[in-house]
C-alpha cells in the first residue's frame, strides 16, 4: 500500500496552472490520480491540450479528463487577455501525443473521491465541475481530506473586478455551492501571490540560468504574457503565480504562515460585487440581529469550516518552486 497522498486536480489550464501541475507531478509525496479540466481561463478543449502537454513534459502518466465548459448559469468569460491566445503565452508548444481520457470529468471526480477517502482535492479554476459533482453525489464532501481552493480574495481587492477574483467571479453560483457544501475548503486567495510573493526579474533569471532545466524554462516562458499583464494591468512588480502558490500550500500547509477558520459567503447578486468572497473575519454573523439575518442559513450549519489563508512564507514558497523545477 502506497504511503503517498492521493491527489485530484481540477484546472482551467493556462500558464500559471501549468506550473502548478509541474509542482504536483514532481512532488514525491503526491500520487496524482487524475487531472480534470473545467472551462475558465481557456475553453475546455484548449485547457485540456495545455494540461496534457504539461503532463508529457513532466514524463508523467496521469489521465486528463475534459469537463464542464461553461458556468452553471452564466456565459463564459475567457482570460485570453491575461494568458495569451493559447493560455500559454502564445508559445505555440507542440500538440500533446495523448488524447483526453475517456469519460467526463464530473464522473471521474465522483469516482476518484469515493475510491480514495481522505483525498487531497486541489482546484485551480472555476468550481463548476465540483459543484456539478456535489449536485450528483453530495456525500463526496465528507470524503475529502483537504480541499485547497485557488480562489477568492479575503477582505482585499480583486483582480477581474475591484471586488472579486477571477475563478470565483466566473461561476459564483458554483463557488457558493462548494463553500456551503461542507467540503474542508482552504481558501488560498489570489492576493497571496502579490508583492513579495511575485517572482522578480532576478528570480526569473535564476530559474532560467541557474536551475536551467527544461521545466524551469517552461515555467518562465509560458508565463511571458502573464508577466506583462501582471505589471501593466495589475501593477505588480513581477510575475504573480496564484496557482503555484496554492499548490505550494497543498504540498506543505505550513507555507501558509497565518490561517484561521471563518464563515465565508460568495456574492452572486451584487452589481458591483459579483463573486466577492465575503469573510466574517470578526465573527459578527452569529448574532441574532437583523443586520446579519442573511447569514442565518450559513451559521445554522455549525462552526466555521472555511480555512482562510492570510499570509504566506514567501521564501519557502519560492524555495519549493525551485526544487520542483530542478
Amino acid at each position: 500500500m502506497s504511503d503517498k497522498i492521493p491527489v485530484l486536480i481540477d484546472t482551467d489550464t493556462a500558464s500559471d496552472d501549468a506550473v502548478a501541475l509541474v509542482m504536483a507531478l514532481r512532488e514525491p509525496t503526491f500520487d496524482v490520480k487524475a487531472i480534470t479540466i473545467v472551462g475558465g481561463n481557456m475553453p475546455v478543449a484548449q485547457g485540456s491540450i495545455n494540461a496534457r502537454y504539461t503532463v508529457e513534459l513532466c514524463g508523467a502518466d496521469v489521465p486528463v479528463y475534459d469537463g464542464c465548459d461553461v458556468p452553471l448559469i452564466r456565459p463564459a468569460y475567457r482570460a485570453y487577455f491575461f494568458h495569451g491566445p493559447d493560455g500559454m503565452g502564445g508559445m505555440n508548444y507542440p500538440a500533446p501525443q495523448r488524447a483526453p481520457a475517456d469519460g467526463h470529468a464530473v464522473d471521474k471526480i465522483i469516482e476518484t473521491i469515493k475510491a480514495n477517502p481522505g483525498l487531497l482535492l486541489v482546484t485551480l479554476g472555476p468550481l463548476t465541475n465540483i459543484a456539478v459533482a456535489l449536485m450528483r453525489a453530495p456525500e463526496i464532501a465528507g470524503l475529502v481530506g483537504r480541499h485547497v481552493v485557488m480562489g477568492g480574495a479575503a477582505n482585499c481587492v480583486g483582480n477581474i473586478t475591484p471586488a472579486a477574483e477571477y475563478n470565483i467571479w466566473c461561476d459564483p453560483e458554483a463557488a457558493r455551492m462548494v463553500f456551503r457544501s461542507g467540503l474542508p475548503v482552504e481558501m488560498v486567495g489570489w492576493e497571496l501571490c502579490r508583492g513579495e510573493a511575485n517572482l522578480t526579474d532576478d528570480e526569473m533569471r535564476y530559474c532560467k540560468e541557474t536551475i536551467n532545466t527544461p521545466l524551469s524554462h517552461f515555467a518562465i516562458d509560458c508565463n511571458a504574457h502573464a508577466l506583462t499583464s501582471s505589471r501593466d494591468w495589475l501593477n505588480d512588480p513581477g510575475l504573480g503565480l496564484p496557482d503555484p502558490v496554492a499548490m505550494a500550500v497543498a504540498i506543505d500547509p505550513t507555507i501558509a504562515s497565518r490561517t484561521s477558520k471563518h464563515y465565508v459567503e460568495v456574492e452572486c447578486d451584487g452589481t458591483y460585487t459579483r463573486g466577492m468572497t465575503v469573510v466574517d473575519q470578526r465573527g459578527v454573523t452569529p448574532y441574532d440581529t437583523d443586520n446579519v439575518a442573511m447569514w442565518r442559513e450559513v451559521v445554522a450549519k455549525g462552526a466555521p469550516h472555511i480555512t482562510v489563508c492570510w499570509e504566506l512564507d514567501n521564501a519557502r514558497w519560492k524555495a519549493l518552486l525551485y526544487e520542483r523545477l530542478a
